[in-house]
């Protein structure tokens, strides 16, 4: 294995996210130089060697052991995906059996019909960089009308760091925006280039500074299910239950539905907006996104 920068900056992350008391460390006689466990600490816990341990940090050890993996994944305190993650940087083999993503992602037309028909069920179709690929009109009601802008704003990632607006529509909005960037960083396969998503996060990590902190931090999101609080002008503060439906044989495509519990006050609210959004033009069409200026206005 050569120096591997994509390896080191995960473990790296990994070990600077741990409150050394956490796992039982003493408090540092010397004052700590950045947050989280140092090598030293990480090999300890792991039962390595300190020379070992940074070695495979700097990604200059050749095969690793199922052994000492375990043992470094349960000394990071690693969950399922970053298991996954750790080992596909640490397995050179498996980039030999891996494709780039295509440009662009073709929707099937049942799927698209699938989507209407689920209507009044907002539902959202994206691909693996967060692209909007299709949306129903409850979805575009409820979220905003990515039907209305350009092709290459259509997509989560974009909306929520470019568009002011996502953060009324949320109103716990970092709690939405930092699993979305983990999201993106949990599709980015390193050994796989997907030139389409480095140019996506180079634009967002220069157009935001909130992007560019939580990409830095290297943290890996698999959106599975759970609630989120939506506020719509028209009817107040929902908290919604999202499900992610992944789309077998699709390179990565994924539906994501939104409903409220039934009888709540949330589902009055959410029926009460679509069906008045039904019979009524629709006030608030989202403008196309508007890119940040450097310079000045």
């Amino acid at each position: 294995m050569t120096s591997d920068p994509e390896l080191r900056e995960f473990l790296m992350s990994r070990r600077a996210a741990i409150d050394p008391t956490s796992v039982g460390l003493p408090p540092s006689p010397t004052q700590r130089r950045g947050r989280g466990l140092r090598r030293e600490e990480v090999a300890a816990l792991a039962g390595v060697s300190v020379a070992y341990y940074a070695r495979l940090e700097q990604g200059r050890i050749g095969n690793v052991s199922d052994q000492v993996l375990n043992a470094v994944e349960n000394a990071l305190r690693l969950d399922d995906l970053e298991r996954e993650h750790l080992r596909a940087l640490v397995d050179p083999c498996t980039s030999r059996t891996r494709r780039g993503r295509p440009a662009k992602t073709p929707v099937r037309a049942a799927l698209r019909a699938l989507i209407d028909r689920m209507d009044p069920i907002p539902v959202i179709l994206q691909g693996p960089r967060l692209d909007v690929l299709a949306s129903n009109r409850a979805a575009r009601i409820l979220l905003t009308d990515f039907d209305a802008r350009p092709i290459a704003d259509r997509n989560i990632a974009r909306w929520l760091f470019l568009d002011p607006q996502t953060r009324t529509r949320y109103p716990q909005w970092e709690q939405v925006a930092a699993p979305t960037v983990a999201a993106l960083r949990a599709n980015r396969d390193p050994r796989a280039p997907d030139e389409a998503l480095e140019r996506l996060v180079e634009e967002l990590s220069a157009a935001s500074a909130e992007f560019a902190r939580y990409w830095a931090d290297y943290r890996l999101f698999q959106h599975e299910h759970g609630t989120k609080q939506m506020f719509h002008e028209a009817v107040g503060l929902m908290t919604l239950n999202y499900e992610t439906l992944s789309v077998p044989g699709s390179d990565g495509q994924f539906l994501s539905t939104y409903t409220a519990d039934a009888g709540s006050p949330s589902d009055e609210k959410l029926r009460l907006l679509l069906s008045w959004e039904a019979t009524s033009p629709n006030p608030a069409r989202t403008a196309p996104l508007r890119r940040r200026s450097t310079g000045r206005s």
